[in-house]
């Protein structure tokens, strides 16, 4: 029982680390009733908005004609829930997960900040 507990204990600091405040926000995974689940990804925030981020990251694709691999990028639009808002900027590393369709375009919910993005001089 004192495992169970112990995990427990975890999963709370991590939600409590997103939180900066009282979150409303029924489409936040942590303190809303949204649930994640299917593929994760890591990706660069290339753009943030108001209740939504965008992540680019790399992947290696297969081009028959030519027999090789090439790169691509892919650009994919997460839910950022207000308790995240403050914490996640452009440049971070972030990952996310897929959750039920939210808008047109959002798919995914923010999940956590692996890195914080390079500091500019």
């Amino acid at each position: 029982m004192a495992k169970q507990q112990s995990k427990k204990m975890e999963k709370k600091k991590t939600v409590n680390e997103t939180n900066s405040g009282n979150c409303k926000d029924r489409d936040c995974p942590f303190h809303g009733s949204l649930k994640l689940r299917g593929k994760t990804f890591k990706g660069t925030v290339v753009s943030k908005h108001e209740k939504r981020i965008a992540i680019e990251f790399e992947r290696m694709i297969y081009l028959r004609k030519y027999e090789r691999y090439g790169r691509t990028k892919t650009k994919i639009h997460a839910r950022l829930p207000k308790c995240a808002e403050k914490n996640v900027n452009v440049g971070d590393l972030v990952k996310i997960k897929e959750c039920r369709p939210l808008s047109k375009i959002i798919h995914f919910a923010f999940l956590e900040k692996v890195n914080t993005g390079e500091e500019e001089k």
